[in-house]
């Protein structure tokens, strides 16, 4: 969900040489000789798991946990540190953990490893970057009261009941058929009472019951060395020694290091340089669907931004189209729904006119919402080159086509950047995109514009009520129709409006094989990845 200099004027024969000297194990990389590999990526957050919902923390929790529930390559759920999930009413959930389990430091994984975790995760002073995610559960207004200054009077979720240490029961608000694929978000990974006795100390040196651990400390800024576990017991043994999730700030720098040798898998190759990349690097090029979106944020806590035609103006005035062929060579697709079309619900031209190019008809709409005064400040991260350049277009389509005088971009470094969104510092739409944590139409609407995602502060008990009944039907279809209808009342409102999905475009060198990346919050298989 989240997420800038790279070597220029070589010469094809130069890039080639950097490319074979990469197959040789040349150019002074980490990773190879030894079994282990590298792969470059933007710097995390945090991670402590229910401390982030950023797509580059959830790289390197992906092998340090195990969580009750994973995803398949074709995103179905299935059980991981759980034997079992039963439930007769979708509300009530018996839940039965994988006997023999441990953590890092040898602590047993047991039902009450998960609940400490969510309540600690969820306890609204925490201010847990993805509390928003145990709403489901019963208890959860509890321990997040409509005043943010007040205490809440308990600590613990009383949906949760650790029957023994096997067994955990959830009860849940309401119904929730999603629940199963809710468990296989991140932030829904245990944690050992040593974590929770430190929590300060464990971000710098997290202990799960992954297939990998920790070795050393994370270097901030720099790295995070991950070694196989000898004490895990799951289904995803490594087949190599380790992996380096080495950071950058700068993804033209990361992609240079691909070509060079120093980083073995890049997930996000630049878009300038994917025409390159897919003649250098060949079958080591790595293109996969996604229903990862990039979406502008518009900050409704700013009165200025009150008026839902002024939001679709804005919209309105944004070439998609134009900029997918001028910034990502046509490969990405334009937005035609708040639903990317892997996910089910998706419904072509859902979104219509609001996603519709017609200057005409935003700038008629722009003079109808009495226009704008002031500047217009954009806000967005330094993660992806690209984003400052289509950013730029958009800027210059608010002025042309708006009449909008003065139009300033606003970047932020990429590690800092969720921390502005959540203070609600921005003073201007801002640059987000999603992830799907889970392949279902609930993670993007409900989370992204009632939930965790929701960064707008935009608040409907229309749109909540019918993802509600979405959420309790019996049936897939029928859940679908609700979901179709809450997105149809988001498009009227158009808190946010979507811009493309983006085409996944990685690349590998030639030391690693078995590359898998999906769509989802786990990304890259680190533990398939082999090393020649």
């Amino acid at each position: 969900m989240t997420h800038l200099k790279g070597a220029a004027g070589l010469s094809a024969l130069t890039l080639a040489v950097a490319v074979a000297a990469a197959g040789c194990g040349g150019g002074g990389g980490q990773g190879g000789s030894d079994g282990t590999f590298v792969v470059g990526h933007p710097e995390p957050d945090h991670l402590v798991p229910g401390n982030t919902t950023s797509s580059y923390a959830f790289d390197v929790l992906s092998g340090l946990f195990e969580n009750l529930v994973g995803l398949s390559r074709d995103g179905k759920p299935v059980n991981q540190a759980a034997e079992s999930l039963t439930t007769t009413d979708q509300k009530v959930w018996t839940i039965k953990v994988r006997a023999g389990q441990k953590f890092h430091n040898g602590e047993p994984v047991t039902a009450g490893s998960f609940a400490d975790a969510w309540n600690n995760a969820a306890y609204g002073p925490n201010a847990y970057e993805a509390n928003d995610y145990f709403s489901e559960i019963q208890g959860y207004d509890e321990l997040n009261p409509e005043d943010e200054k007040a205490t809440p009077k308990t600590k613990t979720l009383s949906g949760l009941q650790v029957v023994d240490d096997s067994t955990l029961k959830v009860t849940l608000k309401n119904p929730f058929n999603q629940f199963p694929l809710l468990l296989t978000y991140p932030a829904f990974a245990p944690i050992p009472k040593a974590g929770l006795a430190d929590l300060k100390a464990y971000e710098e040196k997290p202990i799960g019951n992954g297939p990998y651990e920790v070795s050393g400390k994370w270097e901030r800024n720099k790295q995070i060395k991950l070694v196989p576990f000898s004490g895990y017991t799951g289904q995803r043994k490594p087949r190599n020694k380790g992996v380096t999730w080495k950071s950058y700030s700068s993804a033209d720098t990361t992609y240079t290091d691909l070509r060079a040798g120093r980083v073995d898998v890049m997930q996000t190759i630049p878009a300038a340089k994917v025409p390159e990349a897919k003649r250098l690097l060949g079958n080591r090029f790595l293109p996969r669907k996604t229903g990862t979106t990039d979406y502008l944020g518009f900050p409704l806590f700013d009165k200025r931004f009150a008026n839902p035609d002024l939001r679709k103006a804005i919209s309105m005035s944004i070439d998609r189209q134009g900029i997918n062929k001028a910034v990502y060579n046509g490969d990405y697709l334009v937005a035609d729904s708040l639903l990317p079309s892997i996910i089910p619900g998706h419904r072509p031209n859902a979104c219509g006119e609001a996603c519709t190019y017609d200057p005409a008809k935003a700038k008629a709409l722009f003079d109808k919402a009495g226009g704008f005064k002031g500047t217009m400040e954009l806000y967005l991260s330094n993660a992806q080159p690209s984003y400052a350049q289509w950013m730029q277009i958009v800027a210059n389509s608010l002025k042309q086509n708006l009449g909008i005088a003065d139009v300033q971009l606003r970047i932020i470094p990429a590690s800092d950047y969720f921390s502005v969104l959540a203070k609600k510092e921005e003073k201007g739409p801002y640059r987000q995109n999603w992830e799907a944590d889970y392949p279902s139409a609930q993670n993007y609407l409900q989370n992204m514009w009632g939930g965790a995602g929701n960064r707008m502060d935009w608040k409907s008990k229309e749109f909540d009520g019918l993802i509600t009944k979405a959420n309790s039907a019996a049936d897939e279809q029928e859940a679908l129709k609700f979901y179709n209808q809450a997105e149809d009342l988001a498009v009227r409102e158009l808190p946010q409006t979507p811009l493309w999905t983006w085409a996944g475009q990685g690349g590998r060198s030639a030391r690693v094989d078995n590359v898998t990346i999906t769509p989802y919050a786990s990304g890259l298989l680190v533990h398939e990845v082999t090393v020649k």
